[in-house]
């Protein structure tokens, strides 16, 4: 296993607007290049991992005596080659050029990288355009097939003694490893890259959505003669939940944890009990307008977490239908939405049969 694992972050980060070159920007909690140097460390696949920066006080971590990290150069291609001639002490037969931008590639893809070195020179991950291309040349533009036009990834994998000689053979400067290759009429094997593997370029591709959290919570008591309504569902039962509307107290909860994530007050607020108005309304009405509210100020649902809090009826024989009505009515995916069963082992008035309570986390993004 003579593999070695280049990550390029040098960059000056012009486009990226911040006061720290972006590589060094934190991003789902820690510093955006140690996601690459984290998944090499974890993948076991290479002997010597090099991080090319170029200020080192910059890096705040303590890595072990496998990570290196020396000072780059003015461009992509300069830092590139720097690092392949300190790692060619090492000899290395295989080395993987990566651009500490792109951290959201698999341990799969590295896998699968250094399995296809094995029968070829360069391996290359790259993916289909998603847009239409047009390529200006001076005042005249032209179409390009977007069946055929590829868009290359990082890492990329070579034999290290190919690479080395082209590198130290080339004068221009390149944005990639695959150009070399492609430019001097070498064989690139093309493999099917991520698309979830994007390079990071601008501060808003790693802004993390804002996410709000709503509890709600309600209960009411079993009476006879009346239906009993939960999530949307008329389930079999002796008795119903007494309330001002049909006391559906999964619906009610929903409804309140929304508006608290959305912070507009509570269920009351738009419903009070004392207004004949929704008398005995089914509680999928009462939705309605609260949903209308959310996405008027451009939220959306992330997930529901429901516990049902009761002895009698069972969760377990109306889940699927209850989640498949919330589903419905809040026109959200049935994945997202996840329904409990509690009991409160016989005490008081849950525990007697004689109420059910419900209570419901909500989480909204913008």
């Amino acid at each position: 296993m003579n593999n070695y694992f280049i990550i390029l972050a040098s960059g000056q980060s012009k486009r990226f607007n911040s006061k720290n070159p972006k590589q060094f920007n934190i991003y789902k909690n820690k510093p955006l290049f140690k996601h690459s140097v984290d998944k090499a460390l974890k993948s076991k696949l290479f002997k010597k991992i090099i991080i090319v920066v170029n200020n080192k006080k910059l890096i705040k971590e303590k890595f072990n005596k496998n990570v290196l990290i020396i000072k780059g150069g003015k461009e992509r291609s300069d830092s590139s080659l720097i690092a392949l001639k300190f790692i060619k002490k090492f000899k290395p037969a295989n080395v993987l050029i990566h651009d500490a931008a792109r951290p959201n590639f698999t341990l799969k893809l590295l896998k699968t990288l250094i399995k296809f070195l094995k029968k070829h020179k360069a391996v290359v991950p790259a993916i289909k355009s998603k847009d239409s291309i047009k390529y200006k040349i001076k005042n005249q533009l032209f179409n390009l097939n977007r069946n055929n036009s590829i868009l290359t990834q990082t890492p990329q994998a070579f034999k290290f003694k190919d690479l080395y000689d082209l590198s130290i053979k080339e004068k221009n400067i390149i944005t990639d490893e695959a150009t070399l290759f492609i430019e001097n009429n070498k064989k690139v094997k093309f493999i099917s890259g991520e698309n979830f593997n994007n390079k990071i370029t601008f501060k808003e591709d790693i802004e993390v959505k804002k996410i709000f959290y709503g509890i709600g919570f309600d209960v009411h008591r079993l009476v006879k003669n009346k239906k009993l309504y939960l999530g949307g569902v008329k389930i079999p039962f002796h008795s119903g939940l007494k309330g001002h509307s049909d006391g559906d107290v999964i619906l009610h909860s929903v409804i309140d944890s929304i508006l608290g994530a959305i912070r507009k007050k509570d269920i009351g607020t738009f419903f009070p009990d004392n207004s004949n108005k929704f008398k005995n309304i089914r509680s999928s009405k009462m939705l309605k307008p609260i949903i209308q509210i959310l996405e008027n100020n451009n939220f959306y649902i992330n997930n529901l977490d429901i516990n049902l809090i009761c002895e009698q009826p069972k969760v377990t024989r109306y889940r699927d239908k209850i989640v498949k009505s919330l589903s419905s009515l809040l026109n959200l995916d049935k994945n997202l939405i996840n329904l409990k069963g509690k009991t409160v082992e016989k005490l008081g008035l849950i525990g007697k049969e004689k109420a059910i309570a419900c209570e419901v986390i909500c989480s909204i993004s913008e």
